[in-house]
């Protein structure tokens, strides 16, 4: 730890927290309490979003304990790295009762809860925590005396107040900002939809609609690995799922393979460059994109239909892709798809399709157009992201700075730490020790 500011001091979280206190045996087990499993804390809040109320004796054992103004703290992967953490408050009565995998951090007197909650928000201080997990891969804990020993840099209680409210209103601010950024992702596929609509609009009046079975040598789809006796692997012939087929675009970062017999069972569907893929079942109905060189040879699922126009070329697959998934296509698949378990179109409705099937000199102008919008907006989208990376790294430097006494300003005049501290030590050595637990009625 670098020098401290004058009047400030280095103890270990231990010297000023009791860890892991127990509710007083004597509380009223009837009573309804909060119960906060780890989801219930929010990563990005640091809040209890969703407690629920239970008595407190069916879930006395077993069971984490902490009350208002304690901070908890995961321990455990992935929720530790995660920064899932947060400052006790609005409980049922006062009380909680949570999952065992929260370290609780309860401040003595003159240390402010939320102070602590933010140094353990802190990126270094989550990845130094990682470094000294115990136990085995996938079910690693930050251990207790780690945590005991792990020296907080603390500054006057006047100046945790400054701090906190610092830390707070800059934090308003930069929360405002990610929130517009985040924004911008679900604009950039509106406006998207809204030029492509706008593109489409009047190309019927215009060139007349045809049948897409017309233009098509083939409306197919894929089949069930499982059907036909094939599992999962990472080795093969690459699988498409509708999860892989996006607005205009594919995610192949998650593909699963097959054996390549699989491809010899279900030829029908095997793919080649320039077909058009069309989500046809569930929650993705409509997503449609072209299939790229690195696609050749690949087969999907009966969620999926591949569509391979009568003369294969990028322009008038691109020009197909985009028209599934402009407004005025989706509104014919979504009018048409049969919910029954799940939304589905048929691949009869599918050959049905009426599209506006314009000239070559049209169609490639309006591709071009397309093409040219959406470098724009995707670079626009691309900028936002960069910018929402970065609040996150300005969050984490202003906390840097404040646990390095270089937010607020110091005042001379306020109590020195030290002071705080021998006051901390002088009402625990006072203290009465806790109640173990209820002691055995004697018998009659």
């Amino acid at each position: 730890m670098s020098e401290l500011p004058k009047g400030w001091e280095a103890p270990g979280l231990a010297e000023i927290c009791d860890f892991n206190p127990k509710h007083d045996p004597d509380t009223d087990r009837e009573q309804l309490i909060s119960f906060v499993p780890m989801p219930a804390v929010s990563d990005e809040t640091g809040t209890i979003e969703t407690p629920q109320d239970r008595p407190l004796s069916a879930i006395w054992k077993g069971y984490t304990h902490f009350q208002n103004g304690d901070v908890i703290f995961a321990k455990i992967t992935p929720c530790m790295e995660n920064g899932k953490s947060a400052v006790a408050g609005d409980l049922t009565n006062g009380l909680a009762c949570g999952s065992t995998e929260f370290h609780v951090l309860r401040p003595r007197g003159g240390v402010l809860p939320d102070y602590i909650w933010k140094f353990v928000r802190q990126v270094e201080f989550r990845r130094d925590a990682e470094a000294h997990m115990t136990g085995a891969v996938g079910q690693r804990r930050v251990p207790k005396p780690y945590l005991e020993k792990h020296p907080i840099p603390l500054p006057p209680l006047s100046e945790q107040r400054r701090i906190v409210g610092k830390l707070d209103t800059l934090g308003a601010r930069t929360n405002t900002t990610r929130t517009h950024l985040s924004a911008i992702a679900k604009l950039v596929d509106k406006y998207k939809a809204g030029f492509v609509s706008t593109l489409f609009k009047g190309l019927s009046e215009q060139f007349g609609v045809i049948e897409l079975e017309s233009i098509c040598d083939r409306i197919t789809k894929g089949s069930s690995p499982k059907w036909q006796g094939f599992e999962y692997s990472n080795e093969g012939t690459i699988f498409v799922r509708s999860q892989n087929v996006l607005w205009g675009k594919l995610h192949l970062s998650d593909v699963t393979r097959l054996p390549a017999e699989f491809n010899n069972k279900q030829r029908n569907s095997v793919m080649e460059k320039n077909d058009v893929l069309l989500n046809i079942v569930g929650a993705s109905i409509g997503r449609s994109a072209v299939v790229p060189n690195e696609l050749v040879g690949a087969n999907c699922n009966q969620a999926v239909a591949v569509i391979r126009l009568l003369e294969p070329n990028f322009e008038d697959a691109s020009y197909l892709s985009q028209w599934l998934i402009s407004p005025e296509a989706q509104s014919q698949i979504t009018e048409n798809a049969v919910d029954v378990a799940r939304a589905n179109f048929s691949l009869s409705q599918a050959k049905k399709l009426l599209i506006p099937w314009a000239t070559t000199e049209a169609r490639k102008s309006i591709l071009i157009k397309i093409q040219a919008a959406f470098a724009k907006i995707d670079l626009l989208a691309a900028e936002a992201e960069k910018a929402l990376k970065l609040t996150d790294r300005l969050d984490q430097r202003i906390l840097a700075k404040a646990f390095g006494g270089e937010l607020v300003s110091q005042d001379p005049t306020d109590e020195p730490a030290s002071v705080l501290l021998d006051r901390v030590r002088a009402e625990r050595a006072s203290a009465p020790k806790p109640k173990r637990g209820r002691k055995k009625k004697a018998d009659a």
